[in-house]
C-alpha cells in the first residue's frame, strides 16, 4: 500500500508546473532608479557616475540580471538591506545571479554602481525572476545633489593588499555624500569625476571635463558624452565640494577662479530654483591652500549675493593613511557626521 502512494505523490510533484519566469526591462516601472541614468530604445539603462542605484522588489526565490560594462565596472548587490555580492561586469551582456534559493516571499534588491565613469560605463538590460515583480520601492521625496571629485566618488576608500589601487577600493555607498543622504532620508545623485576640479585637473590640464562641463552630463564619457536634463531632478539640497585638484599644482590665480566659481553658482541657482546650496572646501587641503580656497569661496558667495548659497564651516583635514591619501571609510563617516548638523539646518530637515 505504501509504494503506490509514494509513486502517486512523486508523479504529482513531477506534473506540477514550475513557477513561470518573468522578465522585465531595467527601465520598467517596477524598477526605481536613483542617480543619473540614460534609458535606451531597447529599455536598457546606461550609467557612469558612482552610486547610481536600481531598486526593485521580487516575490520569488531566484533573480538574475542581464548587464554589461567595462573590465573595471563593478555593481554591488544589496538584498533585504544586507550586502550580498559584487558583480564584475563583462564587456558583453551577460546574465548574473542576483540571488538564488532564497526563502519564499518578498525580497528587496538594490544594485549600486561601485565604479566611476573613467573606470567604465555600465548597462543593465533586464531582470528575470521565478516569481512576481512587486511595486517598485519608493524613493525618498527629499532630493540631494553632491558635486565633486574623487572624494565624492568614494575613491580608494577600502584599501586592499599592496599600495596600488584597484576598482574594488571604491565604495560610493559608504561615501560621505551617500551616508549623509541616508541620514537625511533623501535620495542622492553623486555627480563627480576623479582628478578633476573647477578649472583644471590634478596635473594642471585644462582640456578635460571639469565640473562646469560634467555637471551638465548624464554620462561624462569624453568619447560619447550624454547630456543631462537638469529639469528632470528638482534638487532640494546641493553640496559642492570642488577645488582640491585645482590647487594640487599650486594655488590658482584668484580672479579667474572666483569668476569661474561665481558663474557655476549662478547656473546651479538657475537650474535648481528650489535648492539650498552648501559649499565646502573638502578634506584634502590644509594650510595655506585650504585658507586660500576658503577665501575664494567667500568672495564667490558675496558676489552671487543669494541667500540660498551657504558656505559651510571648514571641515577637518583628513590625511588618509600610509597606503593612500584619499579618506578611508571611517574618515568618510567622520566627514558626514561633521557636515550633517549644518546640512540639516540649511535644508530645514
Amino acid at each position: 500500500m505504501v509504494r503506490p502512494l509514494v509513486a502517486a505523490l512523486l508523479a504529482l510533484c513531477a506534473a506540477a508546473p514550475a513557477a513561470a519566469e518573468q522578465t522585465i526591462a531595467a527601465s520598467d516601472a517596477h524598477v526605481a532608479r536613483m542617480g543619473r541614468t540614460v534609458v535606451q530604445a531597447d529599455g536598457s539603462v546606461r550609467f557612469g557616475y558612482p552610486g547610481v542605484t536600481l531598486l526593485l522588489a521580487v516575490d520569488g526565490t531566484r533573480l538574475a540580471v542581464d548587464a554589461a560594462g567595462s573590465a573595471s565596472s563593478l555593481v554591488d548587490v544589496i538584498v533585504d538591506g544586507k550586502p550580498a555580492t559584487t558583480l564584475h561586469l563583462a564587456p558583453q551582456t551577460k546574465r548574473y545571479d542576483v540571488f538564488t534559493d532564497a526563502a519564499p516571499g518578498p525580497h528587496r534588491v538594490e544594485l549600486v554602481h561601485r565604479s566611476e565613469t573613467w573606470l567604465g560605463v555600465a548597462s543593465i538590460a533586464r531582470f528575470t525572476a521565478d516569481g512576481a515583480f512587486l511595486a517598485a520601492p519608493a524613493l525618498p521625496t527629499r532630493r540631494m545633489l553632491v558635486l565633486g571629485d574623487s572624494v565624492t566618488c568614494g575613491a580608494d576608500m577600502e584599501r586592499g593588499a599592496g599600495n596600488k589601487d584597484t576598482p574594488d577600493w571604491w565604495n560610493p555607498r559608504l561615501s560621505y555624500g551617500m551616508v549623509a543622504a541616508r541620514a537625511l532620508d533623501a535620495q542622492v545623485q553623486l555627480v563627480c569625476y576623479g582628478g578633476r576640479g573647477l578649472v583644471r585637473s590634478w596635473n594642471g590640464r585644462t582640456d578635460e571635463f571639469q565640473l562646469p562641463a560634467f555637471y551638465d552630463l548624464a554620462i561624462a564619457d569624453a568619447a560619447h558624452p550624454v547630456k543631462w536634463n537638469q529639469a528632470g531632478y528638482d534638487a532640494d539640497l546641493i553640496v559642492i565640494a570642488i577645488g582640491t585638484n585645482d590647487f594640487n599644482p599650486g594655488t590658482p590665480e584668484r580672479a579667474p577662479y572666483v569668476d569661474a566659481y561665481t558663474a557655476l553658482l549662478r547656473r546651479v541657482l538657475r537650474d535648481h530654483p528650489h535648492a539650498q546650496i552648501a559649499l565646502t572646501e573638502g578634506v584634502l587641503l590644509n594650510g595655506d591652500k585650504k585658507t586660500a580656497l576658503i577665501g575664494y569661496l567667500k568672495e564667490a558667495v558675496t558676489r552671487v549675493g543669494d541667500r540660498r548659497v551657504h558656505l559651510l564651516a571648514p571641515v577637518a583635514y583628513q590625511t588618509g593613511d600610509a597606503v593612500n591619501a584619499h579618506p578611508t571609510t571611517a574618515q568618510h563617516a567622520a566627514m558626514a557626521a561633521e557636515l550633517l548638523p549644518q546640512l540639516r539646518r540649511i535644508a530645514g530637515w
